[in-house]
């Protein structure tokens, strides 16, 4: 009998890249082309890069959630490997609790920088705060509950915050409102989160949406455990039952959405089915092409890119991106002209925050959280 694929996926690290790769500045490529061009197919790809006012969904909404369902992936690799080695729970539990607790702190340095402020003018939540709460609570169910539990609390959690919002409502808004003003969830961030939200009345990494989000890293630690117990000779089996799960969600999203919209800021339900389902597509396409077919080389770039995700991400309230790149290339700006140079020095932009981590991959320098 064939052993499982133990090692560190490929297609994940290139994965978590891609992702990564619209965040450190690829997406402004389209809002560009859109803005020299007018043409429907730039406007298009530019507007799936705008996340909706309020309901609704977009190809943007999706790097976040998958981001943290990517983390959930991991988890069998990491917290599992140690469990397998003999490492104690209570010392997993530890190291658990402090890396979501670093990420809550770099997320709300992030957002206020170095510098010291009063409470009311300080942002709490944030997208690194719901990563670290999101990935504790979900690693903490990992390592204290079986699979079928877990599969109870992703949709308990799931079916119990739809019912939050079904049966309450801010005061003075009929029970279930789902406005920005009249949601329950929102209006319990107002009540008791400190400091100030990122839009007065909401902000869309408050504390009580974090409950759906642990069912985002829950559906991750699923499809990583497929892929870690996956033998050779059964890969592209767990390839096609990746992708079985990705449309299965992706279908019970859209009947979801009838009676409770797709909703990035409320991380509704339906939002953390539909985000599954394509997270799941996506994992079975590059576990596919990179594990399964070989194609490694094309993908890279994206590993080094995801092998430092959360340094790039940093990376942007400490490191002036722009000056580094219009000092090196502002005279390719200045030969090619208007309207395109913009566009090349956007992929400028890129090339030298590629190149800046690519010199520390090759240092093996990697930020550990």
């Amino acid at each position: 009998m064939k052993s499982p694929i133990t090692q560190r996926l490929y297609s994940l690290d290139a994965l978590r890249g891609f992702d990564m790769f619209w965040i450190i500045g690829a997406d402004a490529i389209f809002h560009r082309m859109a803005d020299i061009t007018h043409s429907p197919f730039w406007n298009e790809l530019s507007h799936q890069f705008h996340h909706p006012q309020w309901h609704g969904f977009s190809f943007y909404d999706i790097i976040f959630p998958l981001f943290l369902f990517l983390a959930g992936v991991a988890t069998p690799y990491s917290i599992g490997k140690q469990l397998e080695r003999g490492a104690s729970k209570k010392d997993l539990l530890i190291k658990v609790i402090k890396r979501g607790i670093v990420l809550v702190l770099l997320g709300i340095v992030y957002n206020n920088g170095l510098q010291l402020r009063p409470i009311e003018e300080i942002r709490f939540g944030s997208v690194l705060g719901r990563i670290g709460l999101a990935y504790m609570f979900a690693n903490i169910i990992y390592l204290y509950s079986k699979q079928r539990a877990q599969i109870f609390w992703f949709f308990g959690l799931l079916i119990g915050y739809w019912f939050l919002l079904l049966f309450n409502s801010a005061p003075g808004f009929p029970m279930g409102d789902l406005t920005m003003e009249g949601n329950f969830v929102s209006y319990l961030d107002r009540l008791l989160m400190p400091g100030k939200l990122y839009k007065g009345i909401h902000d869309p990494e408050g504390i009580f949406a974090t409950i759906p989000a642990i069912s985002t890293a829950l559906l991750g630690i699923y499809v990583g455990n497929l892929l870690k117990a996956t033998t050779p000779d059964k890969n592209k089996a767990t390839a096609l039952r990746l992708v079985i799960i990705g449309v299965t969600l992706i279908i019970a999203a859209q009947i979801w959405n009838l009676v409770f919209p797709i909703n990035k800021n409320l991380w509704t339900s339906s939002f953390v089915l539909q985000c599954g389902g394509i997270s799941s597509l996506l994992m079975a396409l590059f576990y596919y092409i990179i594990d399964i077919k070989g194609y490694k080389k094309w993908a890279f770039i994206f590993k080094i890119i995801g092998m430092n995700s959360i340094l790039i991400y940093m990376s942007d309230k400490f490191i002036d991106w722009k000056y580094t790149t219009n000092s090196l290339f502002q005279w390719l700006n200045q030969l090619i002209g208007e309207p395109y140079g913009g566009v090349v020095m956007i992929l400028c932009l890129l090339a030298v925050k590629v190149w800046f981590l690519y010199f520390l991959y090759k240092q093996k320098v990697f930020l550990r959280v």
